[in-house]
């Protein structure tokens, strides 16, 4: 019989609604604890994304989930885990489409900023 937790929160991520954020680049949402931003982010095939990404001290963490990312000269395909160090910077783009799982460690110098 399965156990049923009502502190978790099941979302079906293709019924979150995208926000665009250039040609070709959608980003979901999804809920997280107090000190990470996670999302799951959509790069069609022969897009960009449209600036470049700078990380605060907290990095970013992503899984290539389908497709395949291009980001410093480097294809990723499924299955695999970029870790981006703390202040990186990148700007990735798919030749073929990708859809991508990330983690943001919000940082606390950008939380007390926003506390």
């Amino acid at each position: 019989m399965p156990i049923i937790h009502p502190d978790v929160a099941d979302v079906d991520v293709d019924a979150v609604e995208p926000v665009t954020i250039g040609p070709g680049c959608t980003r979901r949402d999804l809920p997280a604890r107090e000190g990470l931003r996670i999302w799951v982010v959509d790069i069609a095939a022969g897009a960009q994304w449209p600036w470049v990404d700078c990380h605060d001290a907290g990095g970013e963490f992503v899984y290539v989930v389908r497709g395949e990312l291009v980001d410093g000269g480097r294809r990723y395909g499924p299955g695999r885990h970029l870790a981006y160090a703390p202040h990186s910077l990148h700007q990735p783009r798919s030749d073929t489409g990708v859809r991508l799982y990330g983690i943001n460690p919000v940082a606390k110098e950008v939380a007390d900023v926003h506390a």
